[in-house]
């Protein structure tokens, strides 16, 4: 029987109908699709067309008359060591208090424009995330602090030195307390500059503060092993992986790290039968719940009864007596065997920031041998180590009036720490406030002095994101702004007036040359900044012997958790605004969420049986306790009680247009033992009248209800490895064509994607936009199905929509070499070129979008408007004159074109990639290497999951990859021959 795949409830709705034969179902476009064109247009097809020739009219006069003049100015003195139309590359980090990466950064005539992963980093491996990617975006903020400021009044360094230093020493002599209060500091160089200020300032204090926090986990591992810390997982040594609650592959802890060991043992190609099995528990669906094998629905209040009856199953197989415990919500008994079966070689981890049910998962991988093997107590994972009581004693310290300075480095507890009203009100009561932000954020309005830091793209720093793991930042352009580094000030207010680089090279010479084997600092530092990287090799002091008591009193904290009948909401990140820290970059606004492909703000999102029960529609308000109005999203796969909605959202200062995005969730947030809790019990939902309209994606660029992802179950592939793909074969028999088959003299570019490597994280998305100039256009355009991204991620549900599978599959141009939009084009816009690859010519383009209708994959893209010009980004200045003064426009790729108003674009396989390493290896009188044309897609991708290559080649990888016979093309009964391939997707379980 064929499985029916659906891409939302209204698709769903949509297929019943067609069986049914009712006469309103004609249309294939879907209801929701349909909804949303009525709403943002409330226009008629007759009212269009009235309209059209004042359109047309209008824009032939724009054109001839307001076109700005724009000039080039050529380099009359050429800067040192800039080539003129050549790129440079610099090893540095990325590290925003929350996420980590190595990366490279491409500079383009003394501008960074793209981020890379750095394949020299043994954590990340080369990969990267959305954020890591957009970063850039981020440097040419005109929202940034362009200096510092006293009372709201631009001062100068030397004029803010003074001052603050004058009060600085009037606090010393009294024995003033001063705060440095800092997210978390993975910089050993930072470490010590902090250090030398606490020295200079006797009775000051430094304390982290982490907006997504993992003080449960460090408290139980204190109880468990005797120190708080994080361990470092291993995904790629576990055969069995049982997640609570944990996005490990979206935004839990490391996920570029995760994604890529994660994505390592699932891989089926090399001749590999054996793939990991994951299991995830959790109440919304996340990016790793929807990846999983397995995934069962609880309330986030029930985790802590299914851990401890998990603990208990896997105690009785290992003969061992054990209290009871009141019975699961999930019948446990069948996952305990299979863990127990797997002992040393699984993972159990969990997302929640209670201490008692870390302490459980840490009783859960004792027992099962996972210390050692697939979890490291040797080596510390650095990130999130504040603790959620020592903010709140801070906060208690100001009311009180002992803290007389406090420092605020990297946070923003004005907008995103819990009970951010009386954290303002504190601040009253403290004598000298001083705020080190990058950009405008809420806390900055409260203060006397903003000493702005540096973006890390204009800074030097370090880090050592894991033990003995060390890796370098370093300016790749000069301040755009009069900043200054934020270590760079506490120094000089600590008297010491030593530069930021000089001060890091002595940090190197004196804690990290020693186990180098370099002789030289010069070259043990010219090697380390050249690489980006550095492994010391050192490992962390032993623990103590795991402190089994503890666990204990955990469960018996579980017997008397029985979770109420009541709705429970549940906060979460997603992968693309995170905590709020990058709210004001459009490319991350613009960013399709991998699961509810909403994007440009946050919602609730309920089940469909909760949202029958409530009479909620989608889109519908509603409010939560006293939060809100927020709209409703009908979420297949929402546990039925369970609300989910996430943080990051709601900015005053900054989002685009200002606070006008989604609504900030962070003062629900309530603390429990001390730790911020991740959910909310006993809430109500109240609806409120009237609509709020969402962006979403999910309905755009349909192909018609075709089969298009093909999978099956790895029981099925190890019998047969074309399981899945059978139809393949029945197509190719039945094929004929009137076209002569082409063939590719010198190289024929192809690419494949492994189904089951990819995610869906979305880092290919952002990447492509960064390296191809592809245009955000803002929400409402989005609605109006227009958003340019040159490749989508479809989501597809299979399944009862209360609990559904879900499967992803990118989609892009598929470079057809019987291409139905070239035959179309009647000014032969869109070529095929000799090597394979769909060309366009931009300045031959008409805009008749005969080739966007004839392409039965809709990936081709139409520019309504003039998207880097005039009508650019949103949130910039519309007046043509003022737009050449839009910092953003920087961040342009020279090598690729600004497509104009009026015609269409599409993925080109990052065909100046391919001419830049043709070029290359010209230049040194070789051939082309395999695997030496990376574009941006697969060189972001954290999972490995794209390929590209020479078809022409049949010992290149993606050669390799099309032989296989989990191979299938999109749409093959159309012999369209294209040249992208997937790999079906295996998943570890029986259907």
């Amino acid at each position: 029987m064929k499985e029916q795949y659906y891409k939302s409830l209204d698709d769903l709705i949509y297929d019943a109908r067609l069986a049914s034969s009712e006469p309103d179902a004609g249309d294939r476009k879907s209801i929701l699709q349909m909804k949303q064109e009525a709403k943002s247009t409330g226009n008629s097809r007759r009212d269009f067309l009235k309209l059209f020739g004042f359109t047309v009219a209008s824009a032939a006069i724009a054109a001839s008359c307001e076109q700005p003049v724009q000039k080039a100015i050529p380099f009359l003195i050429q800067p040192e060591k800039i080539i003129p139309g050549e790129a440079s590359y610099f090893a540095s980090t990325y590290f925003d208090g929350i996420d980590y990466c190595s990366i490279l950064v491409k500079v383009r005539d003394g501008r960074p424009i793209k981020i890379e992963g750095n394949t020299l980093s043994p954590v990340t491996m080369g990969g990267t995330n959305a954020r890591t990617q957009a970063s850039v975006l981020g440097l040419y903020d005109n929202k940034r602090h362009k200096n510092p400021t006293y009372e709201g009044k631009k001062i100068s360094w030397e004029e803010a030195d003074e001052k603050i230093m004058l009060f600085l020493d009037e606090a010393k002599k009294r024995q003033g307390k001063v705060v440095i209060l800092s997210s978390t500091i993975i910089s050993p160089s930072t470490k010590a500059a902090i250090q030398e200020f606490l020295d200079a300032h006797p009775g000051s204090e430094h304390i982290q503060y982490d907006v997504l926090s993992a003080s449960g986990m460090l408290k139980a591992n204190e109880e468990t092993f005797g120190k708080a810390f994080i361990p470092a997982y291993d995904f790629s040594k576990a055969e069995m992986i049982v997640g609570f609650d944990a996005d490990f592959l979206g935004t839990w802890l490391s996920p570029v790290e995760y994604t890529k060991q994660y994505a390592k043992n699932r891989k089926l190609v090399d001749g590999e039968g054996r793939m990991s099995r994951h299991i995830h528990f959790e109440g919304g669906m996340s990016l790793t719940g929807s990846n999983a094998d397995e995934r069962y629905q609880i309330r986030p209040s029930q985790e802590k009864l299914v851990l401890a009856n998990l603990l208990q199953e896997l105690r009785k197989l290992n003969g061992q007596a054990g209290s009871s415990v009141p019975s699961s919500p999930v019948d446990v008994k069948k996952i305990a065997a299979e863990l127990f079966s797997k002992k040393g070689k699984s993972l159990v981890v969990s997302g929640s920031n209670d201490a008692d049910n870390q302490l459980i998962v840490n009783a859960i991988n004792e027992l099962l041998g996972n210390y050692g093997a697939t979890i490291q107590t040797d080596v510390h994972l650095k990130l999130r180590q504040g603790m959620d009581e020592d903010m709140d004693r801070l906060v208690g310290e100001m009311e009180s009036g002992q803290v007389d300075g406090l420092i605020l480095y990297d946070v923003n507890p004005a907008f995103d720490y819990p009970e951010a009203d009386r954290f303002v009100s504190a601040l009253q009561n403290v004598k000298l406030k001083i705020a080190m932000p990058i950009l405008g954020e809420e806390t900055s309005e409260h203060v006397h002095f903003v000493c702005p830091d540096h973006h890390y793209l204009e800074a030097w720093n370090d880090a050592e994101v894991k033990t003995g793991s060390y890796s370098l930042a370093q300016p790749t352009i000069r301040p755009i702004f009069k900043t200054r580094a934020a270590q760079e000030s506490l120094l000089k207010w600590a008297g010491n007036p030593v530069d930021y680089h000089t001060y890091i090279q002595k940090y190197w010479e004196d804690n990290l040359l020693a186990g180098s084997g370099e002789a030289s600092f010069d070259d043990f530092w010219n090697n380390k900044l050249h690489d980006g990287v550095f492994e010391s090799g050192r490992n962390e002091a032993e623990i103590q012997a795991f402190n089994a008591g503890a666990v204990e009193s955990a469960l018996g904290q579980a017997k008397s958790t029985s979770a109420a009948d009541s709705l429970e909401l549940a906060f979460y990140t997603n992968v693309s605004v995170g905590s709020g820290k990058q709210a004001n970059n459009p490319w991350l606004q613009e960013l399709p969420d991998p699961v509810t492909k909403v994007c440009w703000d946050n919602y609730a999102a309920v089940s469909p049986k909760l949202a029958a029960e409530l009479e909620l529609e989608d889109e519908q308000l509603i409010k939560i306790n006293d939060f809100g109005p927020i709209p409703v999203i009908v979420q297949p796969g929402q546990e039925y009680k369970t609300i989910s909605v996430a943080l990051g959202y709601g900015r005053r200062n900054m989002g685009i247009p200002d606070g006008t995005i989604g609504q900030n969730a962070f003062p629900l947030i309530q603390t429990q033992n001390g730790a911020k809790q991740n959910y909310l019990s006993q809430v109500t939902i109240e609806k409120v009248a009237g609509e709020y309209q969402l962006a979403r994606t999910q309905s755009h660029h349909s192909m018609e209800g075709r089969s298009l992802v093909r999978e099956t179950t790895l029981e099925q592939y190890l019998a047969n490895p074309a399981s899945g793909n059978e139809v393949r074969e029945t197509i190719k028999s039945h094929m004929k064509s009137l076209y002569a088959q082409r063939k590719f003299e010198g190289f024929h570019w192809g690419m494949a994607i492994d189904l089951n490597s990819c995610t869906g994280c979305n880092a290919c998305v952002v990447a492509c936009s960064a390296e191809n100039n592809v245009p955000v256009v803002g929400k409402e355009q989005v609605i109006k199905a227009r958003e340019m991204h040159w490749i989508r991620i479809d989501r597809y549900y299979k399944g009862d929509p209360e609990n559904p599978e879900l499967v992803r599959q990118p989609v892009m141009c598929q470079h057809c070499d019987n291409a139905p939009c070239e035959n179309v084009c009647p000014v032969a816009a869109t070529t095929h070129s000799n090597e394979g690859i769909n060309q366009m010519a931009y300045n031959r383009c008409i805009g008749t979008r005969y080739c966007n209708n004839n392409c039965p994959y809709k990936v081709r893209r139409f520019n309504f408007f003039d998207y880097t010009g005039a009508d650019a980004m949103p949130g910039n200045k519309k007046d043509p004159a003022e737009m050449t003064t839009d910092l953003r426009r920087l961040v342009l790729n020279p090598d690729v074109t600004v497509r104009a108003k009026g015609v269409i674009e599409k993925c080109s396989f990052c065909v100046q990639r391919i001419q830049e390493k043709k070029l290359v290896a010209k230049n040194e009188n070789r051939t082309l290497k395999d695997g030496e044309v990376v574009p941006a897609c697969a060189q972001s991708c954290p999972a490995d999951a794209i390929v590209f290559g020479d078809l022409n080649n049949e010992q290149s990888r993606i050669s390799k990859f099309f032989a296989d016979e989990r191979n299938y093309h999109l749409l093959e009964e159309l012999h369209t021959l294209p040249s992208v391939g997937y790999l079906t997707k295996v998943k570890n379980k029986t259907i």
